[in-house]
């Protein structure tokens, strides 16, 4: 048993920061991430936001009324990395979200009388507002899922009590019945992932969990992947199961001294072990034998189980007004057999989501690039990639692997009177197979509590899951280039060109052998492209800090309660930004990205 002064066995004591200071790509923030954003951004960049700027902000902010982030923020946060933002692709907790508030009067039924079962009522965007509530539109048949629930319950005869919930990807309903238990039903936003093929894998993935590991998650009591099946008259894809038993962690977390925190994270991770110890033959999404996936599109594992394209949204027109997509590119979503096929998903992956080159695209910032240089720069790093993805060292850390999407305390239950017992492990949409270096930094909130947790996070999952932890102790720009390449149309071309010059310049210290695919630019471009990086900094740096000074999710969304106090002090912070832009007395400093109001609205990350 662990214990608080077990020795590390390992050069790395400590979070690995690093990885984010040396590719800091905008994205929804992690589990890792959160309460520790604010603190790795000091030393994000040379570059910060105008001392003016902050210091005008920061009254502007306490004009207004904000509640401290609570955890509709924080899953709101969580769900969006995904991407989505993404460093994953994130995904929302199963039973819990963004929550409607619970002390409203209720029908016979045990319905809030002003429960809005179709629309998304938690908040609000600051950005693409309208797009992204639309998205999370959902029209079915409410009554028809109330019948469903009473009827999946012997006993129960009345639906006593119905909350929702509402995170980045679902809307969750918890029915409490009149036979003392509670029942969730999950309805996927169309933006969750490919319709039919993201329910399918998710229920294939807990059979598979169920059958082949002691981990424990809630009984599934009945689901449907296709909205407009006959034998389904809720008229959306659902996942109706028991709720899980036991009490989250995070409520458990405060109560707990270093002995039982380190004790949990130890039982935390012997659950996963027998996830990661699992094994499979290339990469992609589990789905059941008798899913609608192609037999020319799978891998078969056994009677029941096969390997299917991967429905991560990174592979799927799913991005709120990503617009549309020249779809020059042959889809290529897996399964793939190899790290060298892995890589070609990715790069077109990427391909994938440029538009045509003839399309009018709306003003971006001039670190973005053209769909040219885009296309000229994925090519080149899928020739970059091949090659490393044949070094051994990549290859060593490329075994396939199932792992938890989002792990965090939110997503763990424990025994009331035991928080050391694991009861269930929830969340595991989206779940799927990749590369063990895929999720390296993948560090949960409970490990960034103090330095004891992180010690008994480094611990275990050294001695426990050693395949993870291994790329972990590796120089993490052996795996840089692998990261952001599907996402560069989002990014902007200045991040991926970044790496590639990185890993260039590099190429010898890491350890490749032979020249570098990828030739170091010459000094004119190589000055051009440290013009366009400071900005994309610059662009990555005020979102953020704008986010934490607006207490809002890094893609504008606010609660509806601080929808009015957060738009009002938005534009207020505009205009103090502009101001300070105007008035700097370093404006004619060459390494001054913002220098003109043309060039902050182009970074500006919220509408304005």
């Amino acid at each position: 048993m662990l214990s608080a002064g077990t020795p590390i066995r390992s050069k790395q004591a400590s979070l690995p920061v690093g990885r984010l200071n040396k590719a800091p790509i905008e994205r929804g923030l992690s589990s890792r991430e959160f309460g520790t954003q604010s603190l790795r951004l000091a030393h994000a960049t040379r570059r910060r936001l105008p001392p003016f700027f902050l210091s005008t902000t920061t009254g502007l902010v306490r004009r207004h009324t904000f509640r401290v982030a609570d955890k509709a923020c924080y899953w709101h946060s969580t769900a969006t990395r995904k991407a989505r933002g993404d460093l994953r692709m994130y995904h929302t907790p199963i039973s819990y979200g963004h929550s409607t508030p619970t002390d409203h009067d209720h029908d016979r039924n045990g319905v809030h009388l002003d429960l809005d079962p179709y629309n998304y009522t938690s908040g609000r965007w600051l950005r693409n507002d309208e797009e992204e509530r639309a998205s999370r539109y959902i029209q079915f048949d409410f009554d028809a899922l109330r019948r469903k629930v009473l009827n999946l319950s012997p006993g129960a005869s009345t639906i006593t009590k119905c909350q929702k919930l509402e995170g980045g990807f679902n809307r969750v309903f918890i029915f409490e019945l009149d036979n003392d238990k509670r029942v969730v039903a999950r309805l996927p936003f169309s933006l969750a992932g490919p319709a039919q093929l993201t329910t399918s894998s998710e229920i294939a993935t807990i059979e598979y969990l169920q059958t082949n590991t002691t981990v424990p998650i809630p009984k599934i009591l009945d689901w449907s992947n296709d909205a407009t099946s006959i034998d389904n008259p809720i008229g959306s894809e659902y996942i109706i199961m028991e709720h899980a038993t036991g009490v989250q962690l995070h409520k458990k977390w405060h109560e707990m001294d270093d002995k039982k925190r380190i004790k949990c994270i130890d039982a935390i991770y012997r659950k996963l072990k027998e996830v990661v110890d699992l094994q499979f033959p290339c990469f992609g999404s589990l789905y059941s034998i008798h899913s609608p996936v192609s037999p020319d599109n799978r891998r078969v594992l056994d009677a029941e189980f096969c390997i299917g394209p991967h429905c991560g949204t990174r592979y799927w027109d799913c991005d709120v007004g990503r617009g549309q997509a020249s779809h020059d590119t042959k889809p290529n979503r897996g399964p793939w057999n190899d790290l060298y096929e892995y890589c070609d998903g990715l790069i077109d992956a990427g391909l994938s989501r440029l538009p045509a080159v003839d399309s009018e695209t709306k003003r971006r910032p001039m670190y973005h690039g053209s769909v040219e240089t885009h296309k000229m720069l994925l090519a080149q790093t899928r020739d970059l990639m091949r090659s490393m993805s044949q070094d051994f060292r990549i290859k060593d850390c490329a075994t396939p692997v199932l792992f938890h999407p989002d792990l965090h305390k939110r997503n763990i239950f424990v025994s009331e009177n035991d928080p050391s017992e694991i009861t269930a492990i929830i969340d595991w949409q989206a779940a799927s197979i990749e590369p063990a270096f895929w999720y390296a930094d993948e560090i949960p909130d409970f490990a960034t509590e103090n330095e004891v947790c992180t010690r008994a996070f480094d611990v275990c999952t050294q001695f426990l899951i050693p395949t993870l932890s291994k790329p972990r102790l590796m120089d993490e720009n052996l795996f840089r280039p692998f990261r952001y390449s599907y996402r560069t149309w989002k990014d902007g071309a200045a991040a991926l060109h970044h790496d590639l010059i990185d890993t260039s310049q590099n190429w010898e210290k890491l350890g490749f052998a032979g020249p570098c695919p990828y030739a170091v630019p010459p000094p004119h471009e190589l000055a051009d492209h440290q013009k366009k990086y400071r900005l994309f900094e610059a662009a990555h740096n005020l979102r953020y800090d704008l986010a934490g000074l607006l207490n809002t999710a890094t893609d504008g969304w606010v609660s509806t309660g601080d929808w009015e106090a957060a738009q009002t002090a938005h534009h207020e912070m505009f205009d103090g930004m502009l101001q300070a832009v105007l008035t700097n007395p370093e404006i004619d400093d060459p390494d001054e990205p913002v220098k003109d109001e043309e060039t902050l609205r182009s970074i500006w990350p919220f509408d304005i």
